[in-house]
């Protein structure tokens, strides 16, 4: 199992050997669209991020004291920044993903990239996968 910071360097390794925005977006694309679509029962206004532009669902689950995250989109970029989140931090611990540093959105340039818009919608993701790993925390520290 490859820690937080591994599956970060290998996203942002891809990413360099790219030059060209436009090849990035299409990254970004495939990486959308090679995702598992996320079940229609999963599809619900509970999953749905608030403050994204586009409607973004996030589904969270648990495997052997792990959080598993899917998600989808029906914008095809944003799909694809959410399947890099959940690349990045879905079958790790709450711990692990509630203190991780992603620093490979700064690394390969998304931030910079993103229309406010979908720069805000990006922060509103990260957070909400934060505080699932909060709330699961919580509800094992308490068990």
């Amino acid at each position: 199992m490859m820690s937080i910071n591994e599956i970060q360097d290998q996203i942002i390794e891809e990413f360099s050997e790219l030059d060209d925005w436009m090849d990035k977006y299409q990254l970004l694309i495939d990486l959308g669209s090679e995702q598992e679509p996320l079940a229609e029962k999963h599809k619900t206004d509970s999953n749905l991020i608030e403050g994204c532009q586009s409607r973004v669902w996030l589904q969270a689950g648990e495997e052997d004291g792990r959080l598993v995250f899917q998600a989808e989109s029906d914008a095809l970029i944003v799909k694809g920044i959410v399947s890099l989140l959940v690349k990045v931090l879905s079958g790790h611990t709450a711990e692990e993903i509630a203190d991780a540093d992603l620093y490979f959105i700064e690394e390969i340039g998304l931030k910079e990239h993103l229309s406010p818009t979908r720069s805000n919608g990006l922060v509103a993701m990260v957070k909400q996968m934060r505080l699932y790993a909060l709330a699961y925390k919580a509800k094992h520290a308490n068990a």
